[in-house]
């Protein structure tokens, strides 16, 4: 394949990511019963036989929406992650773990895409759906447990622990806030809009607290 044939996606490729773009937003908004193939192809200007083509249906089109988030939080948290099943030392582990965190600050907090992906995941989770198997097998599951792997790796408290899951819940949480009550957040911070200076900010405070919980729980204190 030439360089340009990489750089440049085909005709296809494009519709295709039109239409998942266009599903993200209107499932999200909408969800899947309330949405039409009518708007879907509109919003992604394709031919509406293009669903049918690229994905088998609606439905097709509602599993690769849910995929391609996995996808996407993969290639962001993935590089911070990777290793968490190798023996590392508590310093090391209480390093990555602030890197994971670092990492999920930049994606949810500052990326324009996450509102859409934000609206498709809090649906799935009022009204669950085969796609939110895939999210959850996909990169919830998943993340968390490498997550509470380097948790039990700085603090020495068990991984699977009660306690360590709920951790780690509340830390994905606190971040997770500044895209779900997002209009709140700007009401009460006189903000309008959540851009560089602003997610470097919130990336610090996040930061800070867990180094916080970090330096109260290494040993495996209770």
């Amino acid at each position: 394949m030439s360089q340009a044939a990489e750089k440049f996606p085909s005709p296809a490729e494009q519709t295709r990511a039109a239409l998942v773009h266009a599903g993200l937003r209107l499932f999200g908004r909408k969800g899947f019963e309330g949405t039409s193939t009518r708007e879907l192809a509109a919003l992604a200007k394709a031919n509406i036989g293009s669903i049918a083509y690229h994905f088998g249906g609606k439905e097709g089109l509602h599993l690769a929406c849910a995929d391609f988030i996995v996808e996407t939080i993969r290639a962001i948290a993935n590089p911070a992650l990777e290793q968490a099943a190798a023996a590392i030392s508590p310093d090391d582990a209480a390093e990555r773990l602030k890197q994971s965190v670092e990492r999920i600050v930049g994606f949810f907090v500052a990326s324009p895409e996450v509102g859409d992906f934000a609206q498709f995941v809090l649906r799935e989770l009022s009204v669950p759906s085969p796609a939110l198997d895939r999210l959850y097998t996909g990169v919830f599951e998943p993340t968390h447990r490498q997550l509470c792997t380097i948790w039990e790796q700085a603090t020495g408290e068990p991984a699977e622990s009660e306690a360590t899951r709920i951790r780690m819940f509340t830390l994905i949480g606190q971040v997770v806030y500044f895209k779900i009550a997002r209009e709140a957040v700007f009401r009460r911070m006189g903000w309008t809009e959540i851009g560089r200076a602003q997610a470097a900010l919130i990336g610090a405070i996040v930061s800070d607290n867990l180094s916080a919980i970090l330096a109260s729980r290494k040993g495996g204190k209770s």
